[in-house]
């Protein structure tokens, strides 16, 4: 028995040690890098990490990015990037510490990361031990996770700003809770800027090849700022930057002799977000009426199912398309007034089917905007959309011209991408 207790105590004594070395090396790794950036916040948090690597790459700082949403990336130096390898597919905040050590190997002036925890016990920890953030990102409070942080949206407020770095600065877009956040912020002695969207023009805009929104470039800008870089610089290098997989985006498709607009919303997984960009599309008149609204349920969403069927009120589509399961859980929070404009394709339809009752639903030129969860029967719609021809070059001149340009088209900027200092070569996990 005492031999057992002996070889116990000891192998709890190495772990203790070898936790203690571990740490030791990741702080070192952390002061290799001086300035470190952790965005956090509900949703745009994968594009924020972007668009401010982009902004201070054009400022000619050596940057290294990671994102964690629809497709976790790391973010090279020279903005190539390549997934992030995950034992088992199985996210976990403890990965950030490879991520800082890999980062650390290129010495770089900064390092822009996504905030991966929801719990606001692993938030406070990714930022207190993992990251240990110089400038903070709270982007926005949107009702989405309140099982975790909530259940109010103050709550939720309260939990992201354990991510703020105490002494340091926090840049938020944040607007109707942004007396929590101030309250919040004076505890941890932490600098809050709240940006204006106001202050991004329309010509700035233009820029972008991809979609995006004023408050996530508002946010770059003042990053890059805060590191000394001018906005001319920072809005190249935005311009520049490589769109995340999960980025807003409209496509155009033929079916038969039907032209179709289908816009890709399913990443903008809460209510306020999801109108938000849907107005942002219609602004921006790449989708127009008659409009088909697709709802793909999950029998593990079914509040968020219920929050995109009473959304359908504010938006007043031409007709909503429910697919996946339980459909009824849409279904009956579709406003009165609108039932009459429901198709019910619910179950684990074929590929086929589901591409034949969505199209049969839409008008012969029309937008389709899903919405809801991207999983189950949503990547199987997505994937037989991409199989349809695009439009001819004739139809697509005949559309209005876009408000976004691409970013071929920005002016060039000198030096806007910076060389990389004897990088070491890159691995690819298998």
């Amino acid at each position: 028995m005492l031999y057992l207790y002996v070889i116990f105590s000891l192998c709890c004594l190495t772990l203790v040690i070898a936790g203690v070395v571990e740490q030791r090396n990741h702080y070192r790794n952390l002061a290799k890098i001086p300035h470190r950036v952790l965005v956090n916040g509900i949703r745009g948090k994968s594009s924020i990490t972007r668009l401010c690597a982009g902004a201070l790459r054009g400022g000619g700082l050596l940057v290294v990015g990671k994102t964690t949403g629809t497709a976790a990336r790391f973010i090279f130096p020279d903005a190539s990037e390549e997934p992030v390898h995950r034992k088992f597919g199985i996210a976990n905040v403890v990965e950030q510490i490879g991520i800082v050590r890999r980062a650390a190997t290129y010495h770089p002036d900064a390092l822009v990361i996504e905030c991966m925890a929801v719990m606001p016990a692993l938030q406070e920890i990714n930022q207190t031990k993992l990251i240990r953030s110089t400038i903070g990102v709270l982007c926005n409070v949107r009702e989405d996770h309140l099982a975790e942080m909530g259940p109010t949206l103050d709550d939720v407020a309260r939990s992201l700003s354990l991510s703020m770095p105490a002494g340091g600065v926090c840049v938020t877009a944040e607007r109707d809770r942004l007396a929590i956040l101030r309250k919040e912020a004076a505890k941890r002695d932490c600098r809050l800027i709240a940006v204006d969207p106001e202050s991004v023009s329309d010509a700035e805009m233009a820029g972008f090849g991809w979609i995006t929104f004023k408050e996530n470039v508002a946010i770059a800008l003042a990053v890059a700022e805060l590191l000394g870089v001018d906005r001319r610089s920072a809005l190249a290098g935005m311009w520049d930057a490589p769109p995340d997989p999960g980025v807003l985006s409209v496509v155009r498709v033929a079916g038969g002799s039907k032209r179709i607009r289908f816009a890709n919303v399913f990443a903008a997984n809460d209510p306020e977000s999801t109108l938000m960009n849907i107005r942002q599309l219609e602004r921006q008149r790449l989708i127009a009426r008659p409009l088909t609204v697709v709802i793909n349920c999950r029998p593990d969403r079914v509040e968020r199912n219920g929050q995109m069927g009473t959304m359908c009120g504010e938006i007043q589509p031409d007709r909503i398309v429910i697919i996946g399961e339980p459909t009824r859980s849409a279904r009956t929070t579709v406003p009165p007034a609108l039932q009459d404009r429901v198709v019910d394709l619910g179950g684990r339809l074929s590929p086929q089917e589901l591409l034949d009752g969505v199209m049969a639903a839409t008008g012969p030129d029309s937008s389709i905007v899903a919405v809801g969860n991207i999983h189950g029967q949503g990547e199987v719609l997505l994937h037989e959309l991409a199989a349809l021809p695009s439009w001819s070059p004739d139809d697509v001149r005949r559309e209005l011209p876009p408000m976004i340009r691409v970013a071929a088209q920005a002016p060039a900027v000198p030096g806007r991408r910076s060389p990389v200092r004897n990088p070491p070569p890159r691995r690819v996990h298998r």
